[in-house]
């Protein structure tokens, strides 16, 4: 059997998520739209300082452990939130994909040249 298209599937559990919660980014106003990015944003700098709370960053405190588990859970939050606000903006796993790969060839291109100078308009075409 083949196995499933996992990006893709990801994508498409979100949705069911969102719209059994009664979020239909399909249908979105540029109002709802704003109103949600702003929501998603507020989501994922909760789930960071969440996940930055599973590590002992308080440097006087010597109480702290490393919460690998609850790490991860925190990732996997952030990856709900971020796919639902990809899905706001009209994202889909295939558009994020092709996406990233723009992007990544960009920051190579900036760390083959040292990135010593800001370049404003070299991520336009993505």
């Amino acid at each position: 059997m083949d196995k499933p298209d996992q990006f893709r599937e990801l994508w498409r559990m979100q949705k069911a998520l969102n719209e059994r919660i009664g979020v239909r980014t399909d249908s979105m106003s540029d109002e709802e739209k704003t109103k949600w990015v702003l929501n998603y944003c507020r989501a994922m700098s909760q789930e960071i300082a969440e996940l930055t709370d599973s590590v002992p960053w308080k440097w006087w405190a010597k109480y702290q452990k490393f919460d690998q588990q609850n790490a991860r859970v925190e990732v996997v939050d952030l990856f709900h939130f971020l796919i639902s606000l990809a899905q706001v903006l009209g994202m889909s796993a295939d558009d994020v994909f092709a996406a990233y790969m723009k992007k990544n060839e960009v920051n190579f291109k900036r760390q083959e040249s040292g990135y010593a100078i800001k370049d404003e308009h070299d991520s336009e075409h993505i």
